[in-house]
């Protein structure tokens, strides 16, 4: 063997250690490093190096993981079987508790882990409710105590709960009758509620409209009276002004009026004596001059 080939060689070996040797971690990874399979230490994002075939690195997806978890079956206070769909949102974010509790880095392991427990919180957090509060409470309430409460476990698995959400909730086919006819009474109560609130209302707008009305026309027959009145006034002082100056000329005046209120239908009979005072202007009219 020459002596180029032994350089070529020996250049082959370091290219081959030195490309061994270098490890580039991805801001989005968690990795760890192994010496003879134990673990040593965490590896930061960025440029790494470690000793070939005595070190290893084991990387784990550093961002957000989704478990959807398939549909349990849980007990209400009242024990009624309820199928409760959810899914839960975490991360790892201590890479060395993450690979020590779960054989070595499995995810199957984490998720079957995980599975356990948000089954456990579930049939413990329905257990304390009633069948009326799953249907109508406070979902968004029932969903956060859920995800603290895994959150408090969730530091032995070196992952974090970001977010827990429960997708829907379902009755067995023998509850969904009990269920709906129980829904339809309580929005019937709420309805007739609503309905006894707007007669009520109703009947106070009709009152106040009542009232304003009657007010307004006492209001117009009190002005219109005043009015009368006061043309009253105005009409008998005319006529008294009238008299004063001319008592012969306001006599005359009445008597037009009575005449003409007398005779204002032509069925009107009336029987007088020709030389009553009744007759003094016409009969007067009837003189010769």
């Amino acid at each position: 063997m020459n002596r180029n080939t032994i350089l070529g060689l020996v250049l082959l070996l370091i290219i081959v250690l030195a490309t061994q040797s270098i490890v580039i971690v991805k801001d989005t990874e968690k990795a760890i490093l192994l010496k003879l399979g134990a673990f040593e230490r965490l590896l930061e994002p960025g440029l790494n190096f470690k000793v070939p075939f005595l070190d290893s690195v084991l990387k784990f997806e550093g961002r957000l993981r989704t478990l959807d978890t398939q549909p349990d079956r849980v007990l209400s206070s009242e024990s009624k079987p309820l199928l409760v769909d959810s899914f839960v949102k975490y991360k790892i974010i201590d890479a060395e508790t993450f690979y020590t509790s779960t054989n070595g880095g499995q995810d199957r392991v984490a998720e079957d882990t995980l599975q356990r427990r948000v089954r456990d919180k579930l049939r413990n957090a329905f257990g304390e409710r009633t069948l009326q509060e799953v249907v109508s409470g406070d979902r968004d309430g029932l969903m956060l105590a859920l995800k603290n409460s895994l959150g408090e476990d969730s530091g032995e698995l070196g992952i974090e709960i970001v977010d827990f959400r429960v997708k829907r909730i379902d009755f067995e086919r023998e509850l969904r009758a009990t269920v709906f006819e129980r829904m339809k009474t309580e929005r019937n109560r709420i309805a007739e509620e609503l309905r006894a609130e707007g007669r009520e209302a109703g009947e106070k707008i009709r009152a106040d409209a009542d009232k304003n009305r009657t007010i307004i026309l006492a209001n117009a027959t009190k002005e219109s009276e005043k009015i009368r009145g006061e043309g009253d006034a105005v009409a008998t002082s005319t006529y008294a002004s009238a008299f004063n100056k001319d008592p012969e000329f306001y006599d005359f005046t009445r008597s037009l009026k009575a005449y003409k209120a007398t005779f204002n239908d032509q069925s009107d009979i009336l029987l007088l004596d020709p030389d009553s005072d009744y007759f003094k202007y016409l009969n007067r009219s009837e003189q010769p001059d």
